[in-house]
């Protein structure tokens, strides 16, 4: 829809007959000739003279419009596209400053696997911010947002199609350390809380980027269950498995004590999209994060906030052309060009 146009100061705009100023003949401006009848017509003259006192009411009246800000209101605009809401639940404890698997995991004797994940992996927070940026550059459609936590969670970045702002967001969390408690029921409830106040629209989805689980309270996944339901959203997690930790395709056996399976084994129990990813190093990770770029390209309509538009720069740059072009027309009547 169209911005209205307002103004900053309008009282301001009280002082435009000022630019009716040039436009009055002053009485130096009338000499007494005998007679002029024999003269011809001096038109160039006349012009000239009818130009002169244009750009000085041109200069007054812009530089009042400047002095009163004029813009473009705040608004919101009507946006229609594909793709899908993500809302990037990315852990930032300290479990994910330790080390994942090198790439040549496989040649490396078990016995030292550990010990040399421990030295040459990279880390598991970096590596993880590395595709989600990259995530976030392919999939330009799509709305993101983001929300670090640890004992608690932060939303960074609300949700925005604008990637620099997105990318900037990845990037604050590579500083300082993790913390060293967890609750990933608080976050999950968290991030959807910022879902709740948008329209449904398109596909919507939390993406869960840990390296631990968690064991959830019935009050607790009651809550997230409801809040998953009601607002139609997915969700899909990418397991940064740690080196000795549990493998997800161990719901099923008789292990079922660690929180990682205990969380997995809650998602699978929801009636909402539910995928997980297992990462034990950078290519599993880079092949989820593949993954997950073919998916959910649906219809997305969405209202995208507006911020005002300050119009006065271009009136102080109009009031200065039309002062330079004057003093350039003073300066040639002055040497008798005019």
């Amino acid at each position: 829809m169209a911005m209205a146009i307002d103004f900053e100061r309008p009282w301001l705009l009280l002082l435009l007959p000022l630019a009716l100023l040039p436009l009055l003949r002053g009485g130096r401006d009338t000499l007494v000739f005998p007679s002029i009848a024999w003269l011809p017509a001096d038109r160039l003259g006349r012009a000239a003279a009818f130009a002169w006192r244009t750009i000085g009411a041109l200069a007054i009246a812009a530089l009042v419009l400047a002095l009163a800000e004029p813009g473009q209101r705040a608004g919101q605009v009507a946006r229609i596209g594909r793709g899908a809401e993500v809302l990037v639940l990315l852990d930032r404890s300290r479990s994910m400053d330790e080390r994942m698997l090198p790439d040549d995991w496989r040649t490396i004797d078990p016995l030292v696997l550990r010990a040399q994940a421990s030295s040459r992996g990279k880390p598991k927070a970096q590596v993880a911010r590395e595709l989600l940026s990259q995530l976030v550059a392919q999939r330009a459609d799509d709305r993101f947002a983001l929300m670090f936590f640890s004992g608690g969670p932060i939303l960074t970045v609300p949700f925005t199609q604008h990637e620099p702002v997105m990318q900037a967001g990845i990037r604050a969390g590579g500083i300082g350390r993790g913390l060293s408690s967890t609750d990933v029921g608080l976050a999950l409830l968290a991030a959807i809380a910022e879902f709740e106040p948008r329209a449904i629209s398109g596909s919507r989805i939390i993406l869960l980027v840990s390296d631990g689980g968690a064991f959830l309270d019935p009050p607790t996944q009651a809550l997230i269950a409801d809040g998953l339901a009601r607002n139609r959203i997915g969700v899909n997690w990418i397991y940064l498995r740690a080196v000795n930790g549990p493998t997800l395709d161990e719901a099923d056996s008789a292990i079922g004590s660690t929180p990682e399976l205990s969380l997995h084994r809650f998602f699978q129990s929801l009636p909402t999209p539910y995928r997980a990813y297992q990462a034990d190093h950078p290519d599993d990770l880079a092949r989820a994060v593949h993954d997950l770029e073919q998916q959910q390209n649906l219809p997305l309509e969405f209202l995208e906030a507006v911020p005002r538009r300050d119009f006065s720069r271009a009136f102080v740059l109009l009031a200065a052309l039309a002062c330079a072009a004057a003093l350039v027309y003073r300066a040639l009547a002055l040497r008798g060009w005019r």
